[in-house]
């Protein structure tokens, strides 16, 4: 992707492939994301409860671009799309309810950005990043030690956020044909604060939550967007076929730093919960196919590390290796317009996770999510003038 230069959502890839872009164009697309995360519970679990279901909830994603030629050498444009997102609900009385029951994560970015092409070998490119994030999370209270028939409680957290950062690309053409991008993106910091809020509790929890302080406390949670590079490869072989190949680098150790500090008069805390992310690669091989002056067929096949080790792993956030198995089309209206249709399919296998609460090492749900599995459709249509 940070070398193709086919389209204006080479913004999101590699901001340099604009200055292979000729006249107006405007791009503007849809995408869901659903798939299969369901919970199979094992004999180390001590919580009572039900199955979780599925988990995830299908996500909807939208973006547009616009690219404009100024003349030979510069090309301005602006982009808007989704960064990341993941949206999970596991039944409200599933075994891990303590530890999660609904949350939802999303980053969309804003990116005005300019190219400049040198010569027929060499273009550059720039771009400001604007990204709006969003958290909300939700997950059971256990009123148990205060009433053992008591029914659940809720604790509650949501806010949003602007981040700022930059996006920065070079292509190299040595000759007709091949081109090597070199994209990147720097990380972007989201300052998520808000009171945490409880619905549900026992007189007597609540009146502890109140005397300590915690009740409606300012929780803060400040997460670090992996900064990111990406090395591509676009090689034309004949009139129809062509290779790309990519290899990518994310920071997700430092997103791994999550700060929890809690205010108020009767309680002062300030601790730092390392989720022990790690960085993480990607290596991707694929092939464009013209079939006819109308059709171009993409494919290909990717591989990504897993942010997080099996031990580390939770349920609000279960990352894994994925295999991902992906094709496309891309017909031709006319010799203005575009239609593109792709699907991917993401495979994680068997997701493992065991958790245990910090405080309480009784409180503890294990087993993992079986035969797990991400879906992406995407639709968008291109215009030229």
């Amino acid at each position: 992707a940070a070398a193709r230069a086919q389209g204006p959502s080479t913004i999101a890839s590699n901001i340099a492939g604009m200055s292979y872009l000729e006249g107006t164009q405007i791009s503007a697309g849809a995408q869901v994301v659903f798939g299969d995360l369901s919970v199979n519970e094992n004999s180390n679990t001590t919580n009572s409860g039900s199955n979780s279901g599925n988990a995830m909830n299908p996500l909807p994603a939208a973006a547009f671009f616009i690219t404009h030629a100024v003349d030979e050498n510069w090309s301005v444009g602006f982009g808007s799309y989704g960064d990341f997102g993941l949206a999970y609900e596991y039944d409200k009385d599933w075994s891990g309810r303590y530890f999660a029951q609904e949350g939802t994560i999303l980053g969309m970015s804003m990116v005005p950005s300019v190219a400049y092409r040198f010569n027929d070998q060499w273009s550059v490119g720039l771009g400001l990043r604007a990204m709006y994030g969003f958290l909300e999370t939700k997950m059971g209270f256990d009123n148990r030690p205060f009433d053992p028939a008591a029914s659940d409680g809720q604790i509650k957290y949501k806010d949003e956020d602007w981040g700022y950062g930059g996006n920065a690309g070079v292509i190299y053409q040595p000759q007709e044909g091949t081109r090597i991008g070199l994209a990147y993106t720097s990380k972007v910091d989201l300052n998520f604060g808000d009171g945490l809020e409880f619905d549900g509790l026992h007189p007597a929890g609540e009146a502890l939550l109140q005397t300590t302080g915690i009740q409606g406390a300012y929780t803060k949670i400040d997460l670090q967007v992996p900064q990111t590079a990406t090395l591509s490869l676009y090689q034309k072989l004949d009139e129809r076929w062509a290779l790309l190949a990519s290899t990518n680098w994310q920071d997700w150790s430092e997103f791994g730093e999550i700060a929890v500090n809690l205010d108020a008069n009767a309680i002062s805390a300030n601790k730092n919960l390392n989720a022990h992310y790690k960085d993480t690669w990607h290596l991707s091989l694929g092939t464009q196919y013209q079939a006819t002056d109308k059709w171009l067929w993409n494919a290909g096949v990717a591989y990504d590390s897993s942010a997080v080790s099996d031990g580390n792993r939770t349920w609000s956030n279960p990352m894994a290796e994925q295999y991902r198995i992906a094709t496309g089309a891309t017909y031709a209206l006319d010799e203005n317009t575009d239609l593109n249709l792709s699907y991917a399919l993401i495979l994680m296998g068997d997701i493992e996770v065991d958790q245990t609460k910090q405080l309480n090492a009784n409180d503890r749900v294990a087993g993992s999510f079986d035969n797990a599995w991400l879906s992406a459709i995407n639709g968008s249509m291109t215009w030229r003038f």
